[in-house]
C-alpha cells in the first residue's frame, strides 16, 4: 500500500503544475503593466544594459560601484512607479505555494517538506478529505453557528488550538477533541494541520477506520512489502491526528495497536491529536485501561457540544 508509480506521477504533475501556472501569471502581469505603464518597460531596458555593463567590468576587473548604483536607482524608480500605481512591489513577484523549495519539491537535492507532506497525504488520506483540510483554517472560523455554554466551549477551543500552533515549535502538546458530531472537533484539527504543515512539519491526518485499516494490512497482508510498513511515519511525523476515534471496528488489535501509538509518540515527544463522539467512560469502556490513561493524563481535553454545524450550514444553503 506504498504510493504507485502512477501516484508519484500524480504529485510531480502538481509541481510541473503549479510552475507553469506561476510562469503564465507572471507573463499576464507583465503584459498588464507594460501597457498601462510604459515607463515601467523603458526601465527595466535600462537596467538590462547596465546589467551587460556590470558583467563587462566583471570580467574584465574594473569597479563597478557605480553601475550598482545606477541598478540600485533604477530599482527605485521602478517600485515607485509600481506602487504609485496601485500595484505592490512585488506585483511580477508571486508568491511561490511552497517558499522553501519554489514549487519544484526540491531544496537543492534535498527532497522539500512540502513533498513529503504530499506523499503522507496520499497515503493517509483520500483526496476529497484532503481538500476539505485545505479549505478550513482559521480564517473561516464562524461563532455563528453556536450560542451560550456551547459557544463558550467552542471559543476556549478555538483559542487552544490556535495556542497549539503558536508553540509547537517549543512545546510537546497532546489535544483530544470530545463531543457531538458537527460541533467543530475534525473543523479545528484541520486548521491545526494546516498551519504546522505550513510551518515546515510533517503532519499525518487520517480517520481511525482509516489509520487501523492501513496498519493491519501491513501486519497481516501476505502480498506486503518493507515499502508498506507505516508505523515508521505513524510513530515519528511531527503531528498525528486521528480523527473520529470510535468509528473503527475495535477488537484486540485495534486495542494493541492505538495504546502503541499513543505510547510510543509520548515517549518520543511527538504531538498527537484525536478527536472523537465518544466521552471518557464509552473511552475507557472501549479500550484498554492503558491506553486510557495514557489519554486522560497526557492529552488536554476539550468537550464541544450544541448544533451540528453540518446540519446549519445545509439549510442555510437551501434557503438561498
Amino acid at each position: 500500500m506504498s504510493l504507485t508509480k502512477d501516484q508519484i506521477d500524480s504529485i510531480m504533475h502538481e509541481y510541473d503544475q503549479r510552475q507553469m501556472d506561476r510562469h503564465r501569471l507572471i507573463e499576464q502581469r507583465k503584459k498588464e503593466i507594460n501597457e498601462k505603464l510604459p515607463e515601467y518597460k523603458e526601465i527595466d531596458n535600462q537596467i538590462a544594459s547596465e546589467s551587460v555593463k556590470a558583467g563587462i567590468a566583471a570580467i574584465s576587473g574594473n569597479s563597478q560601484a557605480d553601475i550598482r548604483d545606477r541598478l540600485d536607482e533604477l530599482q527605485r524608480k521602478k517600485n515607485l512607479l509600481l506602487t504609485q500605481n496601485g500595484f505592490s512591489i512585488n506585483y511580477l513577484n508571486p508568491p511561490y505555494k511552497c517558499p522553501y523549495c519554489r514549487d519544484t519539491g526540491y531544496v537543492g537535492s534535498e527532497i522539500c517538506h512540502c513533498f513529503k507532506q504530499a506523499i503522507l497525504d496520499g497515503t493517509y488520506q483520500n483526496p476529497d478529505a484532503n481538500t476539505l483540510r485545505k479549505e478550513e483554517t482559521f480564517d473561516t472560523v464562524s461563532y455563528e453557528i453556536q450560542s451560550g455554554e456551547d459557544l463558550t466551549c467552542f471559543m476556549k477551543a478555538d483559542k487552544a488550538s490556535r495556542n497549539f500552533v503558536s508553540l509547537f515549535d517549543k512545546e510537546n502538546k497532546n489535544i483530544l477533541f470530545k463531543g457531538n458530531p458537527g460541533t467543530g472537533k475534525s473543523f479545528l484539527s484541520n486548521c491545526i494541520a494546516n498551519e504546522i504543515i505550513k510551518k515546515g512539519y510533517s503532519v499525518i491526518y487520517s480517520s481511525s477506520s482509516t489509520l487501523f485499516e492501513r496498519i493491519s494490512y501491513y501486519k497481516f497482508s501476505k502480498e506486503k512489502s518493507a515499502l508498506d510498513n507505516p508505523m515508521d511515519d505513524i510513530y515519528n511525523c511531527d503531528l498525528l491526528i486521528i480523527d473520529d476515534l470510535g468509528s473503527e471496528f475495535t477488537n484486540q488489535f485495534v486495542n494493541a495497536e492505538l495504546f502503541s501509538i499513543v505510547n510510543e509518540r509520548y515517549l518520543r515527544k511527538r504531538s498527537t491529536i484525536i478527536s472523537t463522539n465518544l466521552d471518557f467512560k464509552d473511552i475507557s469502556l472501549r479500550y484498554t485501561e492503558r491506553t486510557f490513561s495514557r489519554i486522560y493524563s497526557n492529552y488536554d481535553t476539550y468537550n464541544l457540544s450544541g448544533n451540528d454545524a453540518r446540519i446549519y450550514k445545509k439549510r442555510n444553503e437551501n434557503r438561498k
